[in-house]
C-alpha cells in the first residue's frame, strides 16, 4: 500500500509540474501574438511587459498572492522547507508535492495578468502598468480566488459553491477576471490616436508581424493542454487518467471549432479569410471550454468553441463601434466568451448533490469576479493615473513606444525612430 501511495504521489506531481510548465509556456504564446498584432514600433515594450509581469507575478503570488487566496494565516510559508502536508497553507493531506500545487497555480496568475498587457498596448507606460501588475497578482485576482476556488464566503456573505457555480479551469476566474481588469484599464487610458475618426469610423490598424502572432497562438493552444488537463488535479488512476484524456480531447476540438466557425463568419462579413479573427476565434473556443472540458461530448465541444468564435467575431466588431479600442482583442476573447463558458457549464454538468452547477450560480458567480476586479481595478488606475500618470505623450506614442520606454528597437533594420 505505502509502494503504491508513492508511486501516485510521484506520478500526480510530476504530471502537475509537467503541465505547470505547459501553461508557463503560455507566457511565450501571449508575448508572440501581441508582439505580432502591434506595430513594429511598439514591439520592445510588448515583450518587456510579458517578461516583467510574469515574473512579478511569481514573487507577488509567493511573498502574500497564494496565502490571500487559499485561506493560509501564514504569509512567511516561502521561507520554510515546503515538503510537508499544508506546507503552502492547506490543510488537507497532499497527495502530490505541495510546492508543485504553488508552481502550477503561480503560472494561471500570470495568465490573468497577460490578458491585460495585450489590450492595453502601444499608449501605455511601461512602469504604471508593471506598478498595476503588482497589484493584480498580490491582492485582486488572490481574492476573487480566495472566493472560487479557495472556497470562502464572499465578505462573508455567501459561498459561490453554495449557490452552484463551477469553473473547471478559469473561463470566469482567470480570462473573465484578466478581461474585466482589461477593460478598466482601457476605459481610463483612451484609444490610439488615428483609432477612431470624428465621424464614427473605424480605421484599422494592422500588426507588424502576422507569421509571429499565428506562432503565438499555436503555442497558446499547446499550453491550454497543461491549463485544461492539469486542472484535473491527477492521473495516476484509471478513472484520473481517462478523465484527462477527455479533456486534452474537447480542449482541441473547441479550439478546432471556433477557429473555424470564426474564419467563415469573417468571410461572410468582411469578403475575405480574416487570419487575426481566425486566430482569435481559435483563442475563443478554448476559453469557452475552459469552464468545463470533462463533460462535454466531442461534438458538443467542437459546436461550444464554435459558438465562441462566432461570438468573438461579434464582439470585436461591437467594441470598436463603442470605441473601445483592444488591439488585440483581449477583452472579446477572454472577457465576452469567458462568461460564455460559464454559462455553458449547466448544461453538460448540471447542479445536483454532488455538485455540478446551476444558471443562476454561474451569473451570480460571474457577477461577483466582474464587478470586484473591474471596480479595484479601475480604482488603481485611477489612482496610477493621478500620481504618474499612465499614458505616453502623443508625440511617443506617434513615434512608437519602444525608444522613449526602454530605448531599444525591436526590428531596427527594418524601421527608424523619428
Amino acid at each position: 500500500m505505502e509502494v503504491t501511495f508513492e508511486l501516485s504521489y510521484a506520478l500526480d506531481t510530476f504530471y502537475f509540474l509537467v503541465c505547470g510548465a505547459l501553461v508557463m509556456w503560455m507566457a511565450a504564446g501571449f508575448t508572440m501574438l501581441e508582439a505580432g498584432l502591434v506595430r513594429a514600433k511598439n514591439t520592445t515594450e510588448i515583450l518587456t511587459k510579458n517578461v516583467a509581469l510574469y515574473s512579478i507575478a511569481c514573487i507577488m503570488y509567493m511573498i502574500c498572492g497564494y496565502s490571500i487566496m487559499y485561506g493560509g494565516d501564514d504569509f512567511s510559508w516561502f521561507l520554510k522547507d515546503i515538503t510537508g502536508d499544508g506546507a503552502t497553507g492547506k490543510d488537507e493531506p497532499a497527495t502530490y508535492a505541495p510546492s508543485a500545487d504553488f508552481f502550477f497555480q503561480v503560472v494561471f496568475v500570470a495568465t490573468a495578468m497577460s490578458i491585460v498587457s495585450g489590450a492595453v498596448a502601444e499608449r501605455m507606460k511601461l512602469w504604471a502598468f508593471l506598478a498595476f501588475t503588482v497589484v493584480l497578482t498580490g491582492f485582486i485576482y488572490p481574492m476573487e480566488g480566495r472566493w472560487t476556488w479557495g472556497g470562502e464566503a464572499v465578505f462573508g456573505l455567501y459561498t459561490l459553491g453554495d449557490l452552484g457555480f463551477s469553473d473547471f479551469a478559469g473561463s470566469g476566474i482567470v480570462h473573465m477576471a484578466g478581461a474585466a481588469a482589461a477593460l478598466a484599464g482601457v476605459l481610463v487610458l483612451g484609444s490610439r490616436k488615428g483609432k477612431y475618426t470624428a465621424d464614427g469610423r473605424v480605421n484599422a490598424i494592422p500588426g507588424s508581424n502576422l507569421p509571429l502572432a499565428t506562432l503565438g497562438t499555436f503555442i497558446l493552444w499547446m499550453g491550454w493542454f497543461g491549463f485544461n488537463g492539469g486542472s484535473v488535479l491527477a492521473t495516476a488512476t484509471v478513472e484520473n487518467a481517462n478523465s484527462v484524456a477527455v479533456v486534452f480531447m474537447n480542449t482541441n476540438a473547441a479550439a478546432a471549432g471556433g477557429l473555424v466557425a470564426a474564419l467563415l463568419l469573417a468571410r461572410l462579413l468582411f469578403g475575405k479569410a480574416d487570419l487575426t479573427m481566425a486566430l482569435n476565434g481559435a483563442l475563443a473556443g478554448l476559453v469557452a471550454i475552459t469552464a468545463e472540458p470533462s463533460t462535454p461530448t466531442p461534438l458538443q465541444a467542437t459546436l461550444f468553441g464554435a459558438i465562441g468564435g462566432l461570438i468573438v467575431v461579434g464582439s470585436i466588431v461591437t467594441l470598436d463601434k463603442l470605441k473601445i479600442d483592444d488591439p488585440v482583442g483581449a477583452i472579446s476573447v477572454h472577457g465576452v466568451v469567458g462568461l460564455f463558458g460559464l454559462l455553458l457549464v449547466p448544461i453538460t454538468n448540471p447542479l445536483t448533490d454532488d455538485g455540478g452547477a446551476s444558471v443562476s450560480g454561474q451569473l451570480i458567480g460571474a457577477l461577483t469576479i466582474f464587478v470586484w476586479v473591474f471596480v479595484v481595478s479601475l480604482a488603481v488606475w485611477l489612482v496610477l493615473k493621478s500620481l504618474i500618470g499612465i499614458r505616453v505623450s502623443e508625440e511617443e506614442e506617434f513615434d512608437g513606444v519602444d525608444m522613449s520606454e526602454c530605448g531599444l528597437e525591436a526590428y531596427p533594420d527594418f524601421t527608424t525612430s523619428r
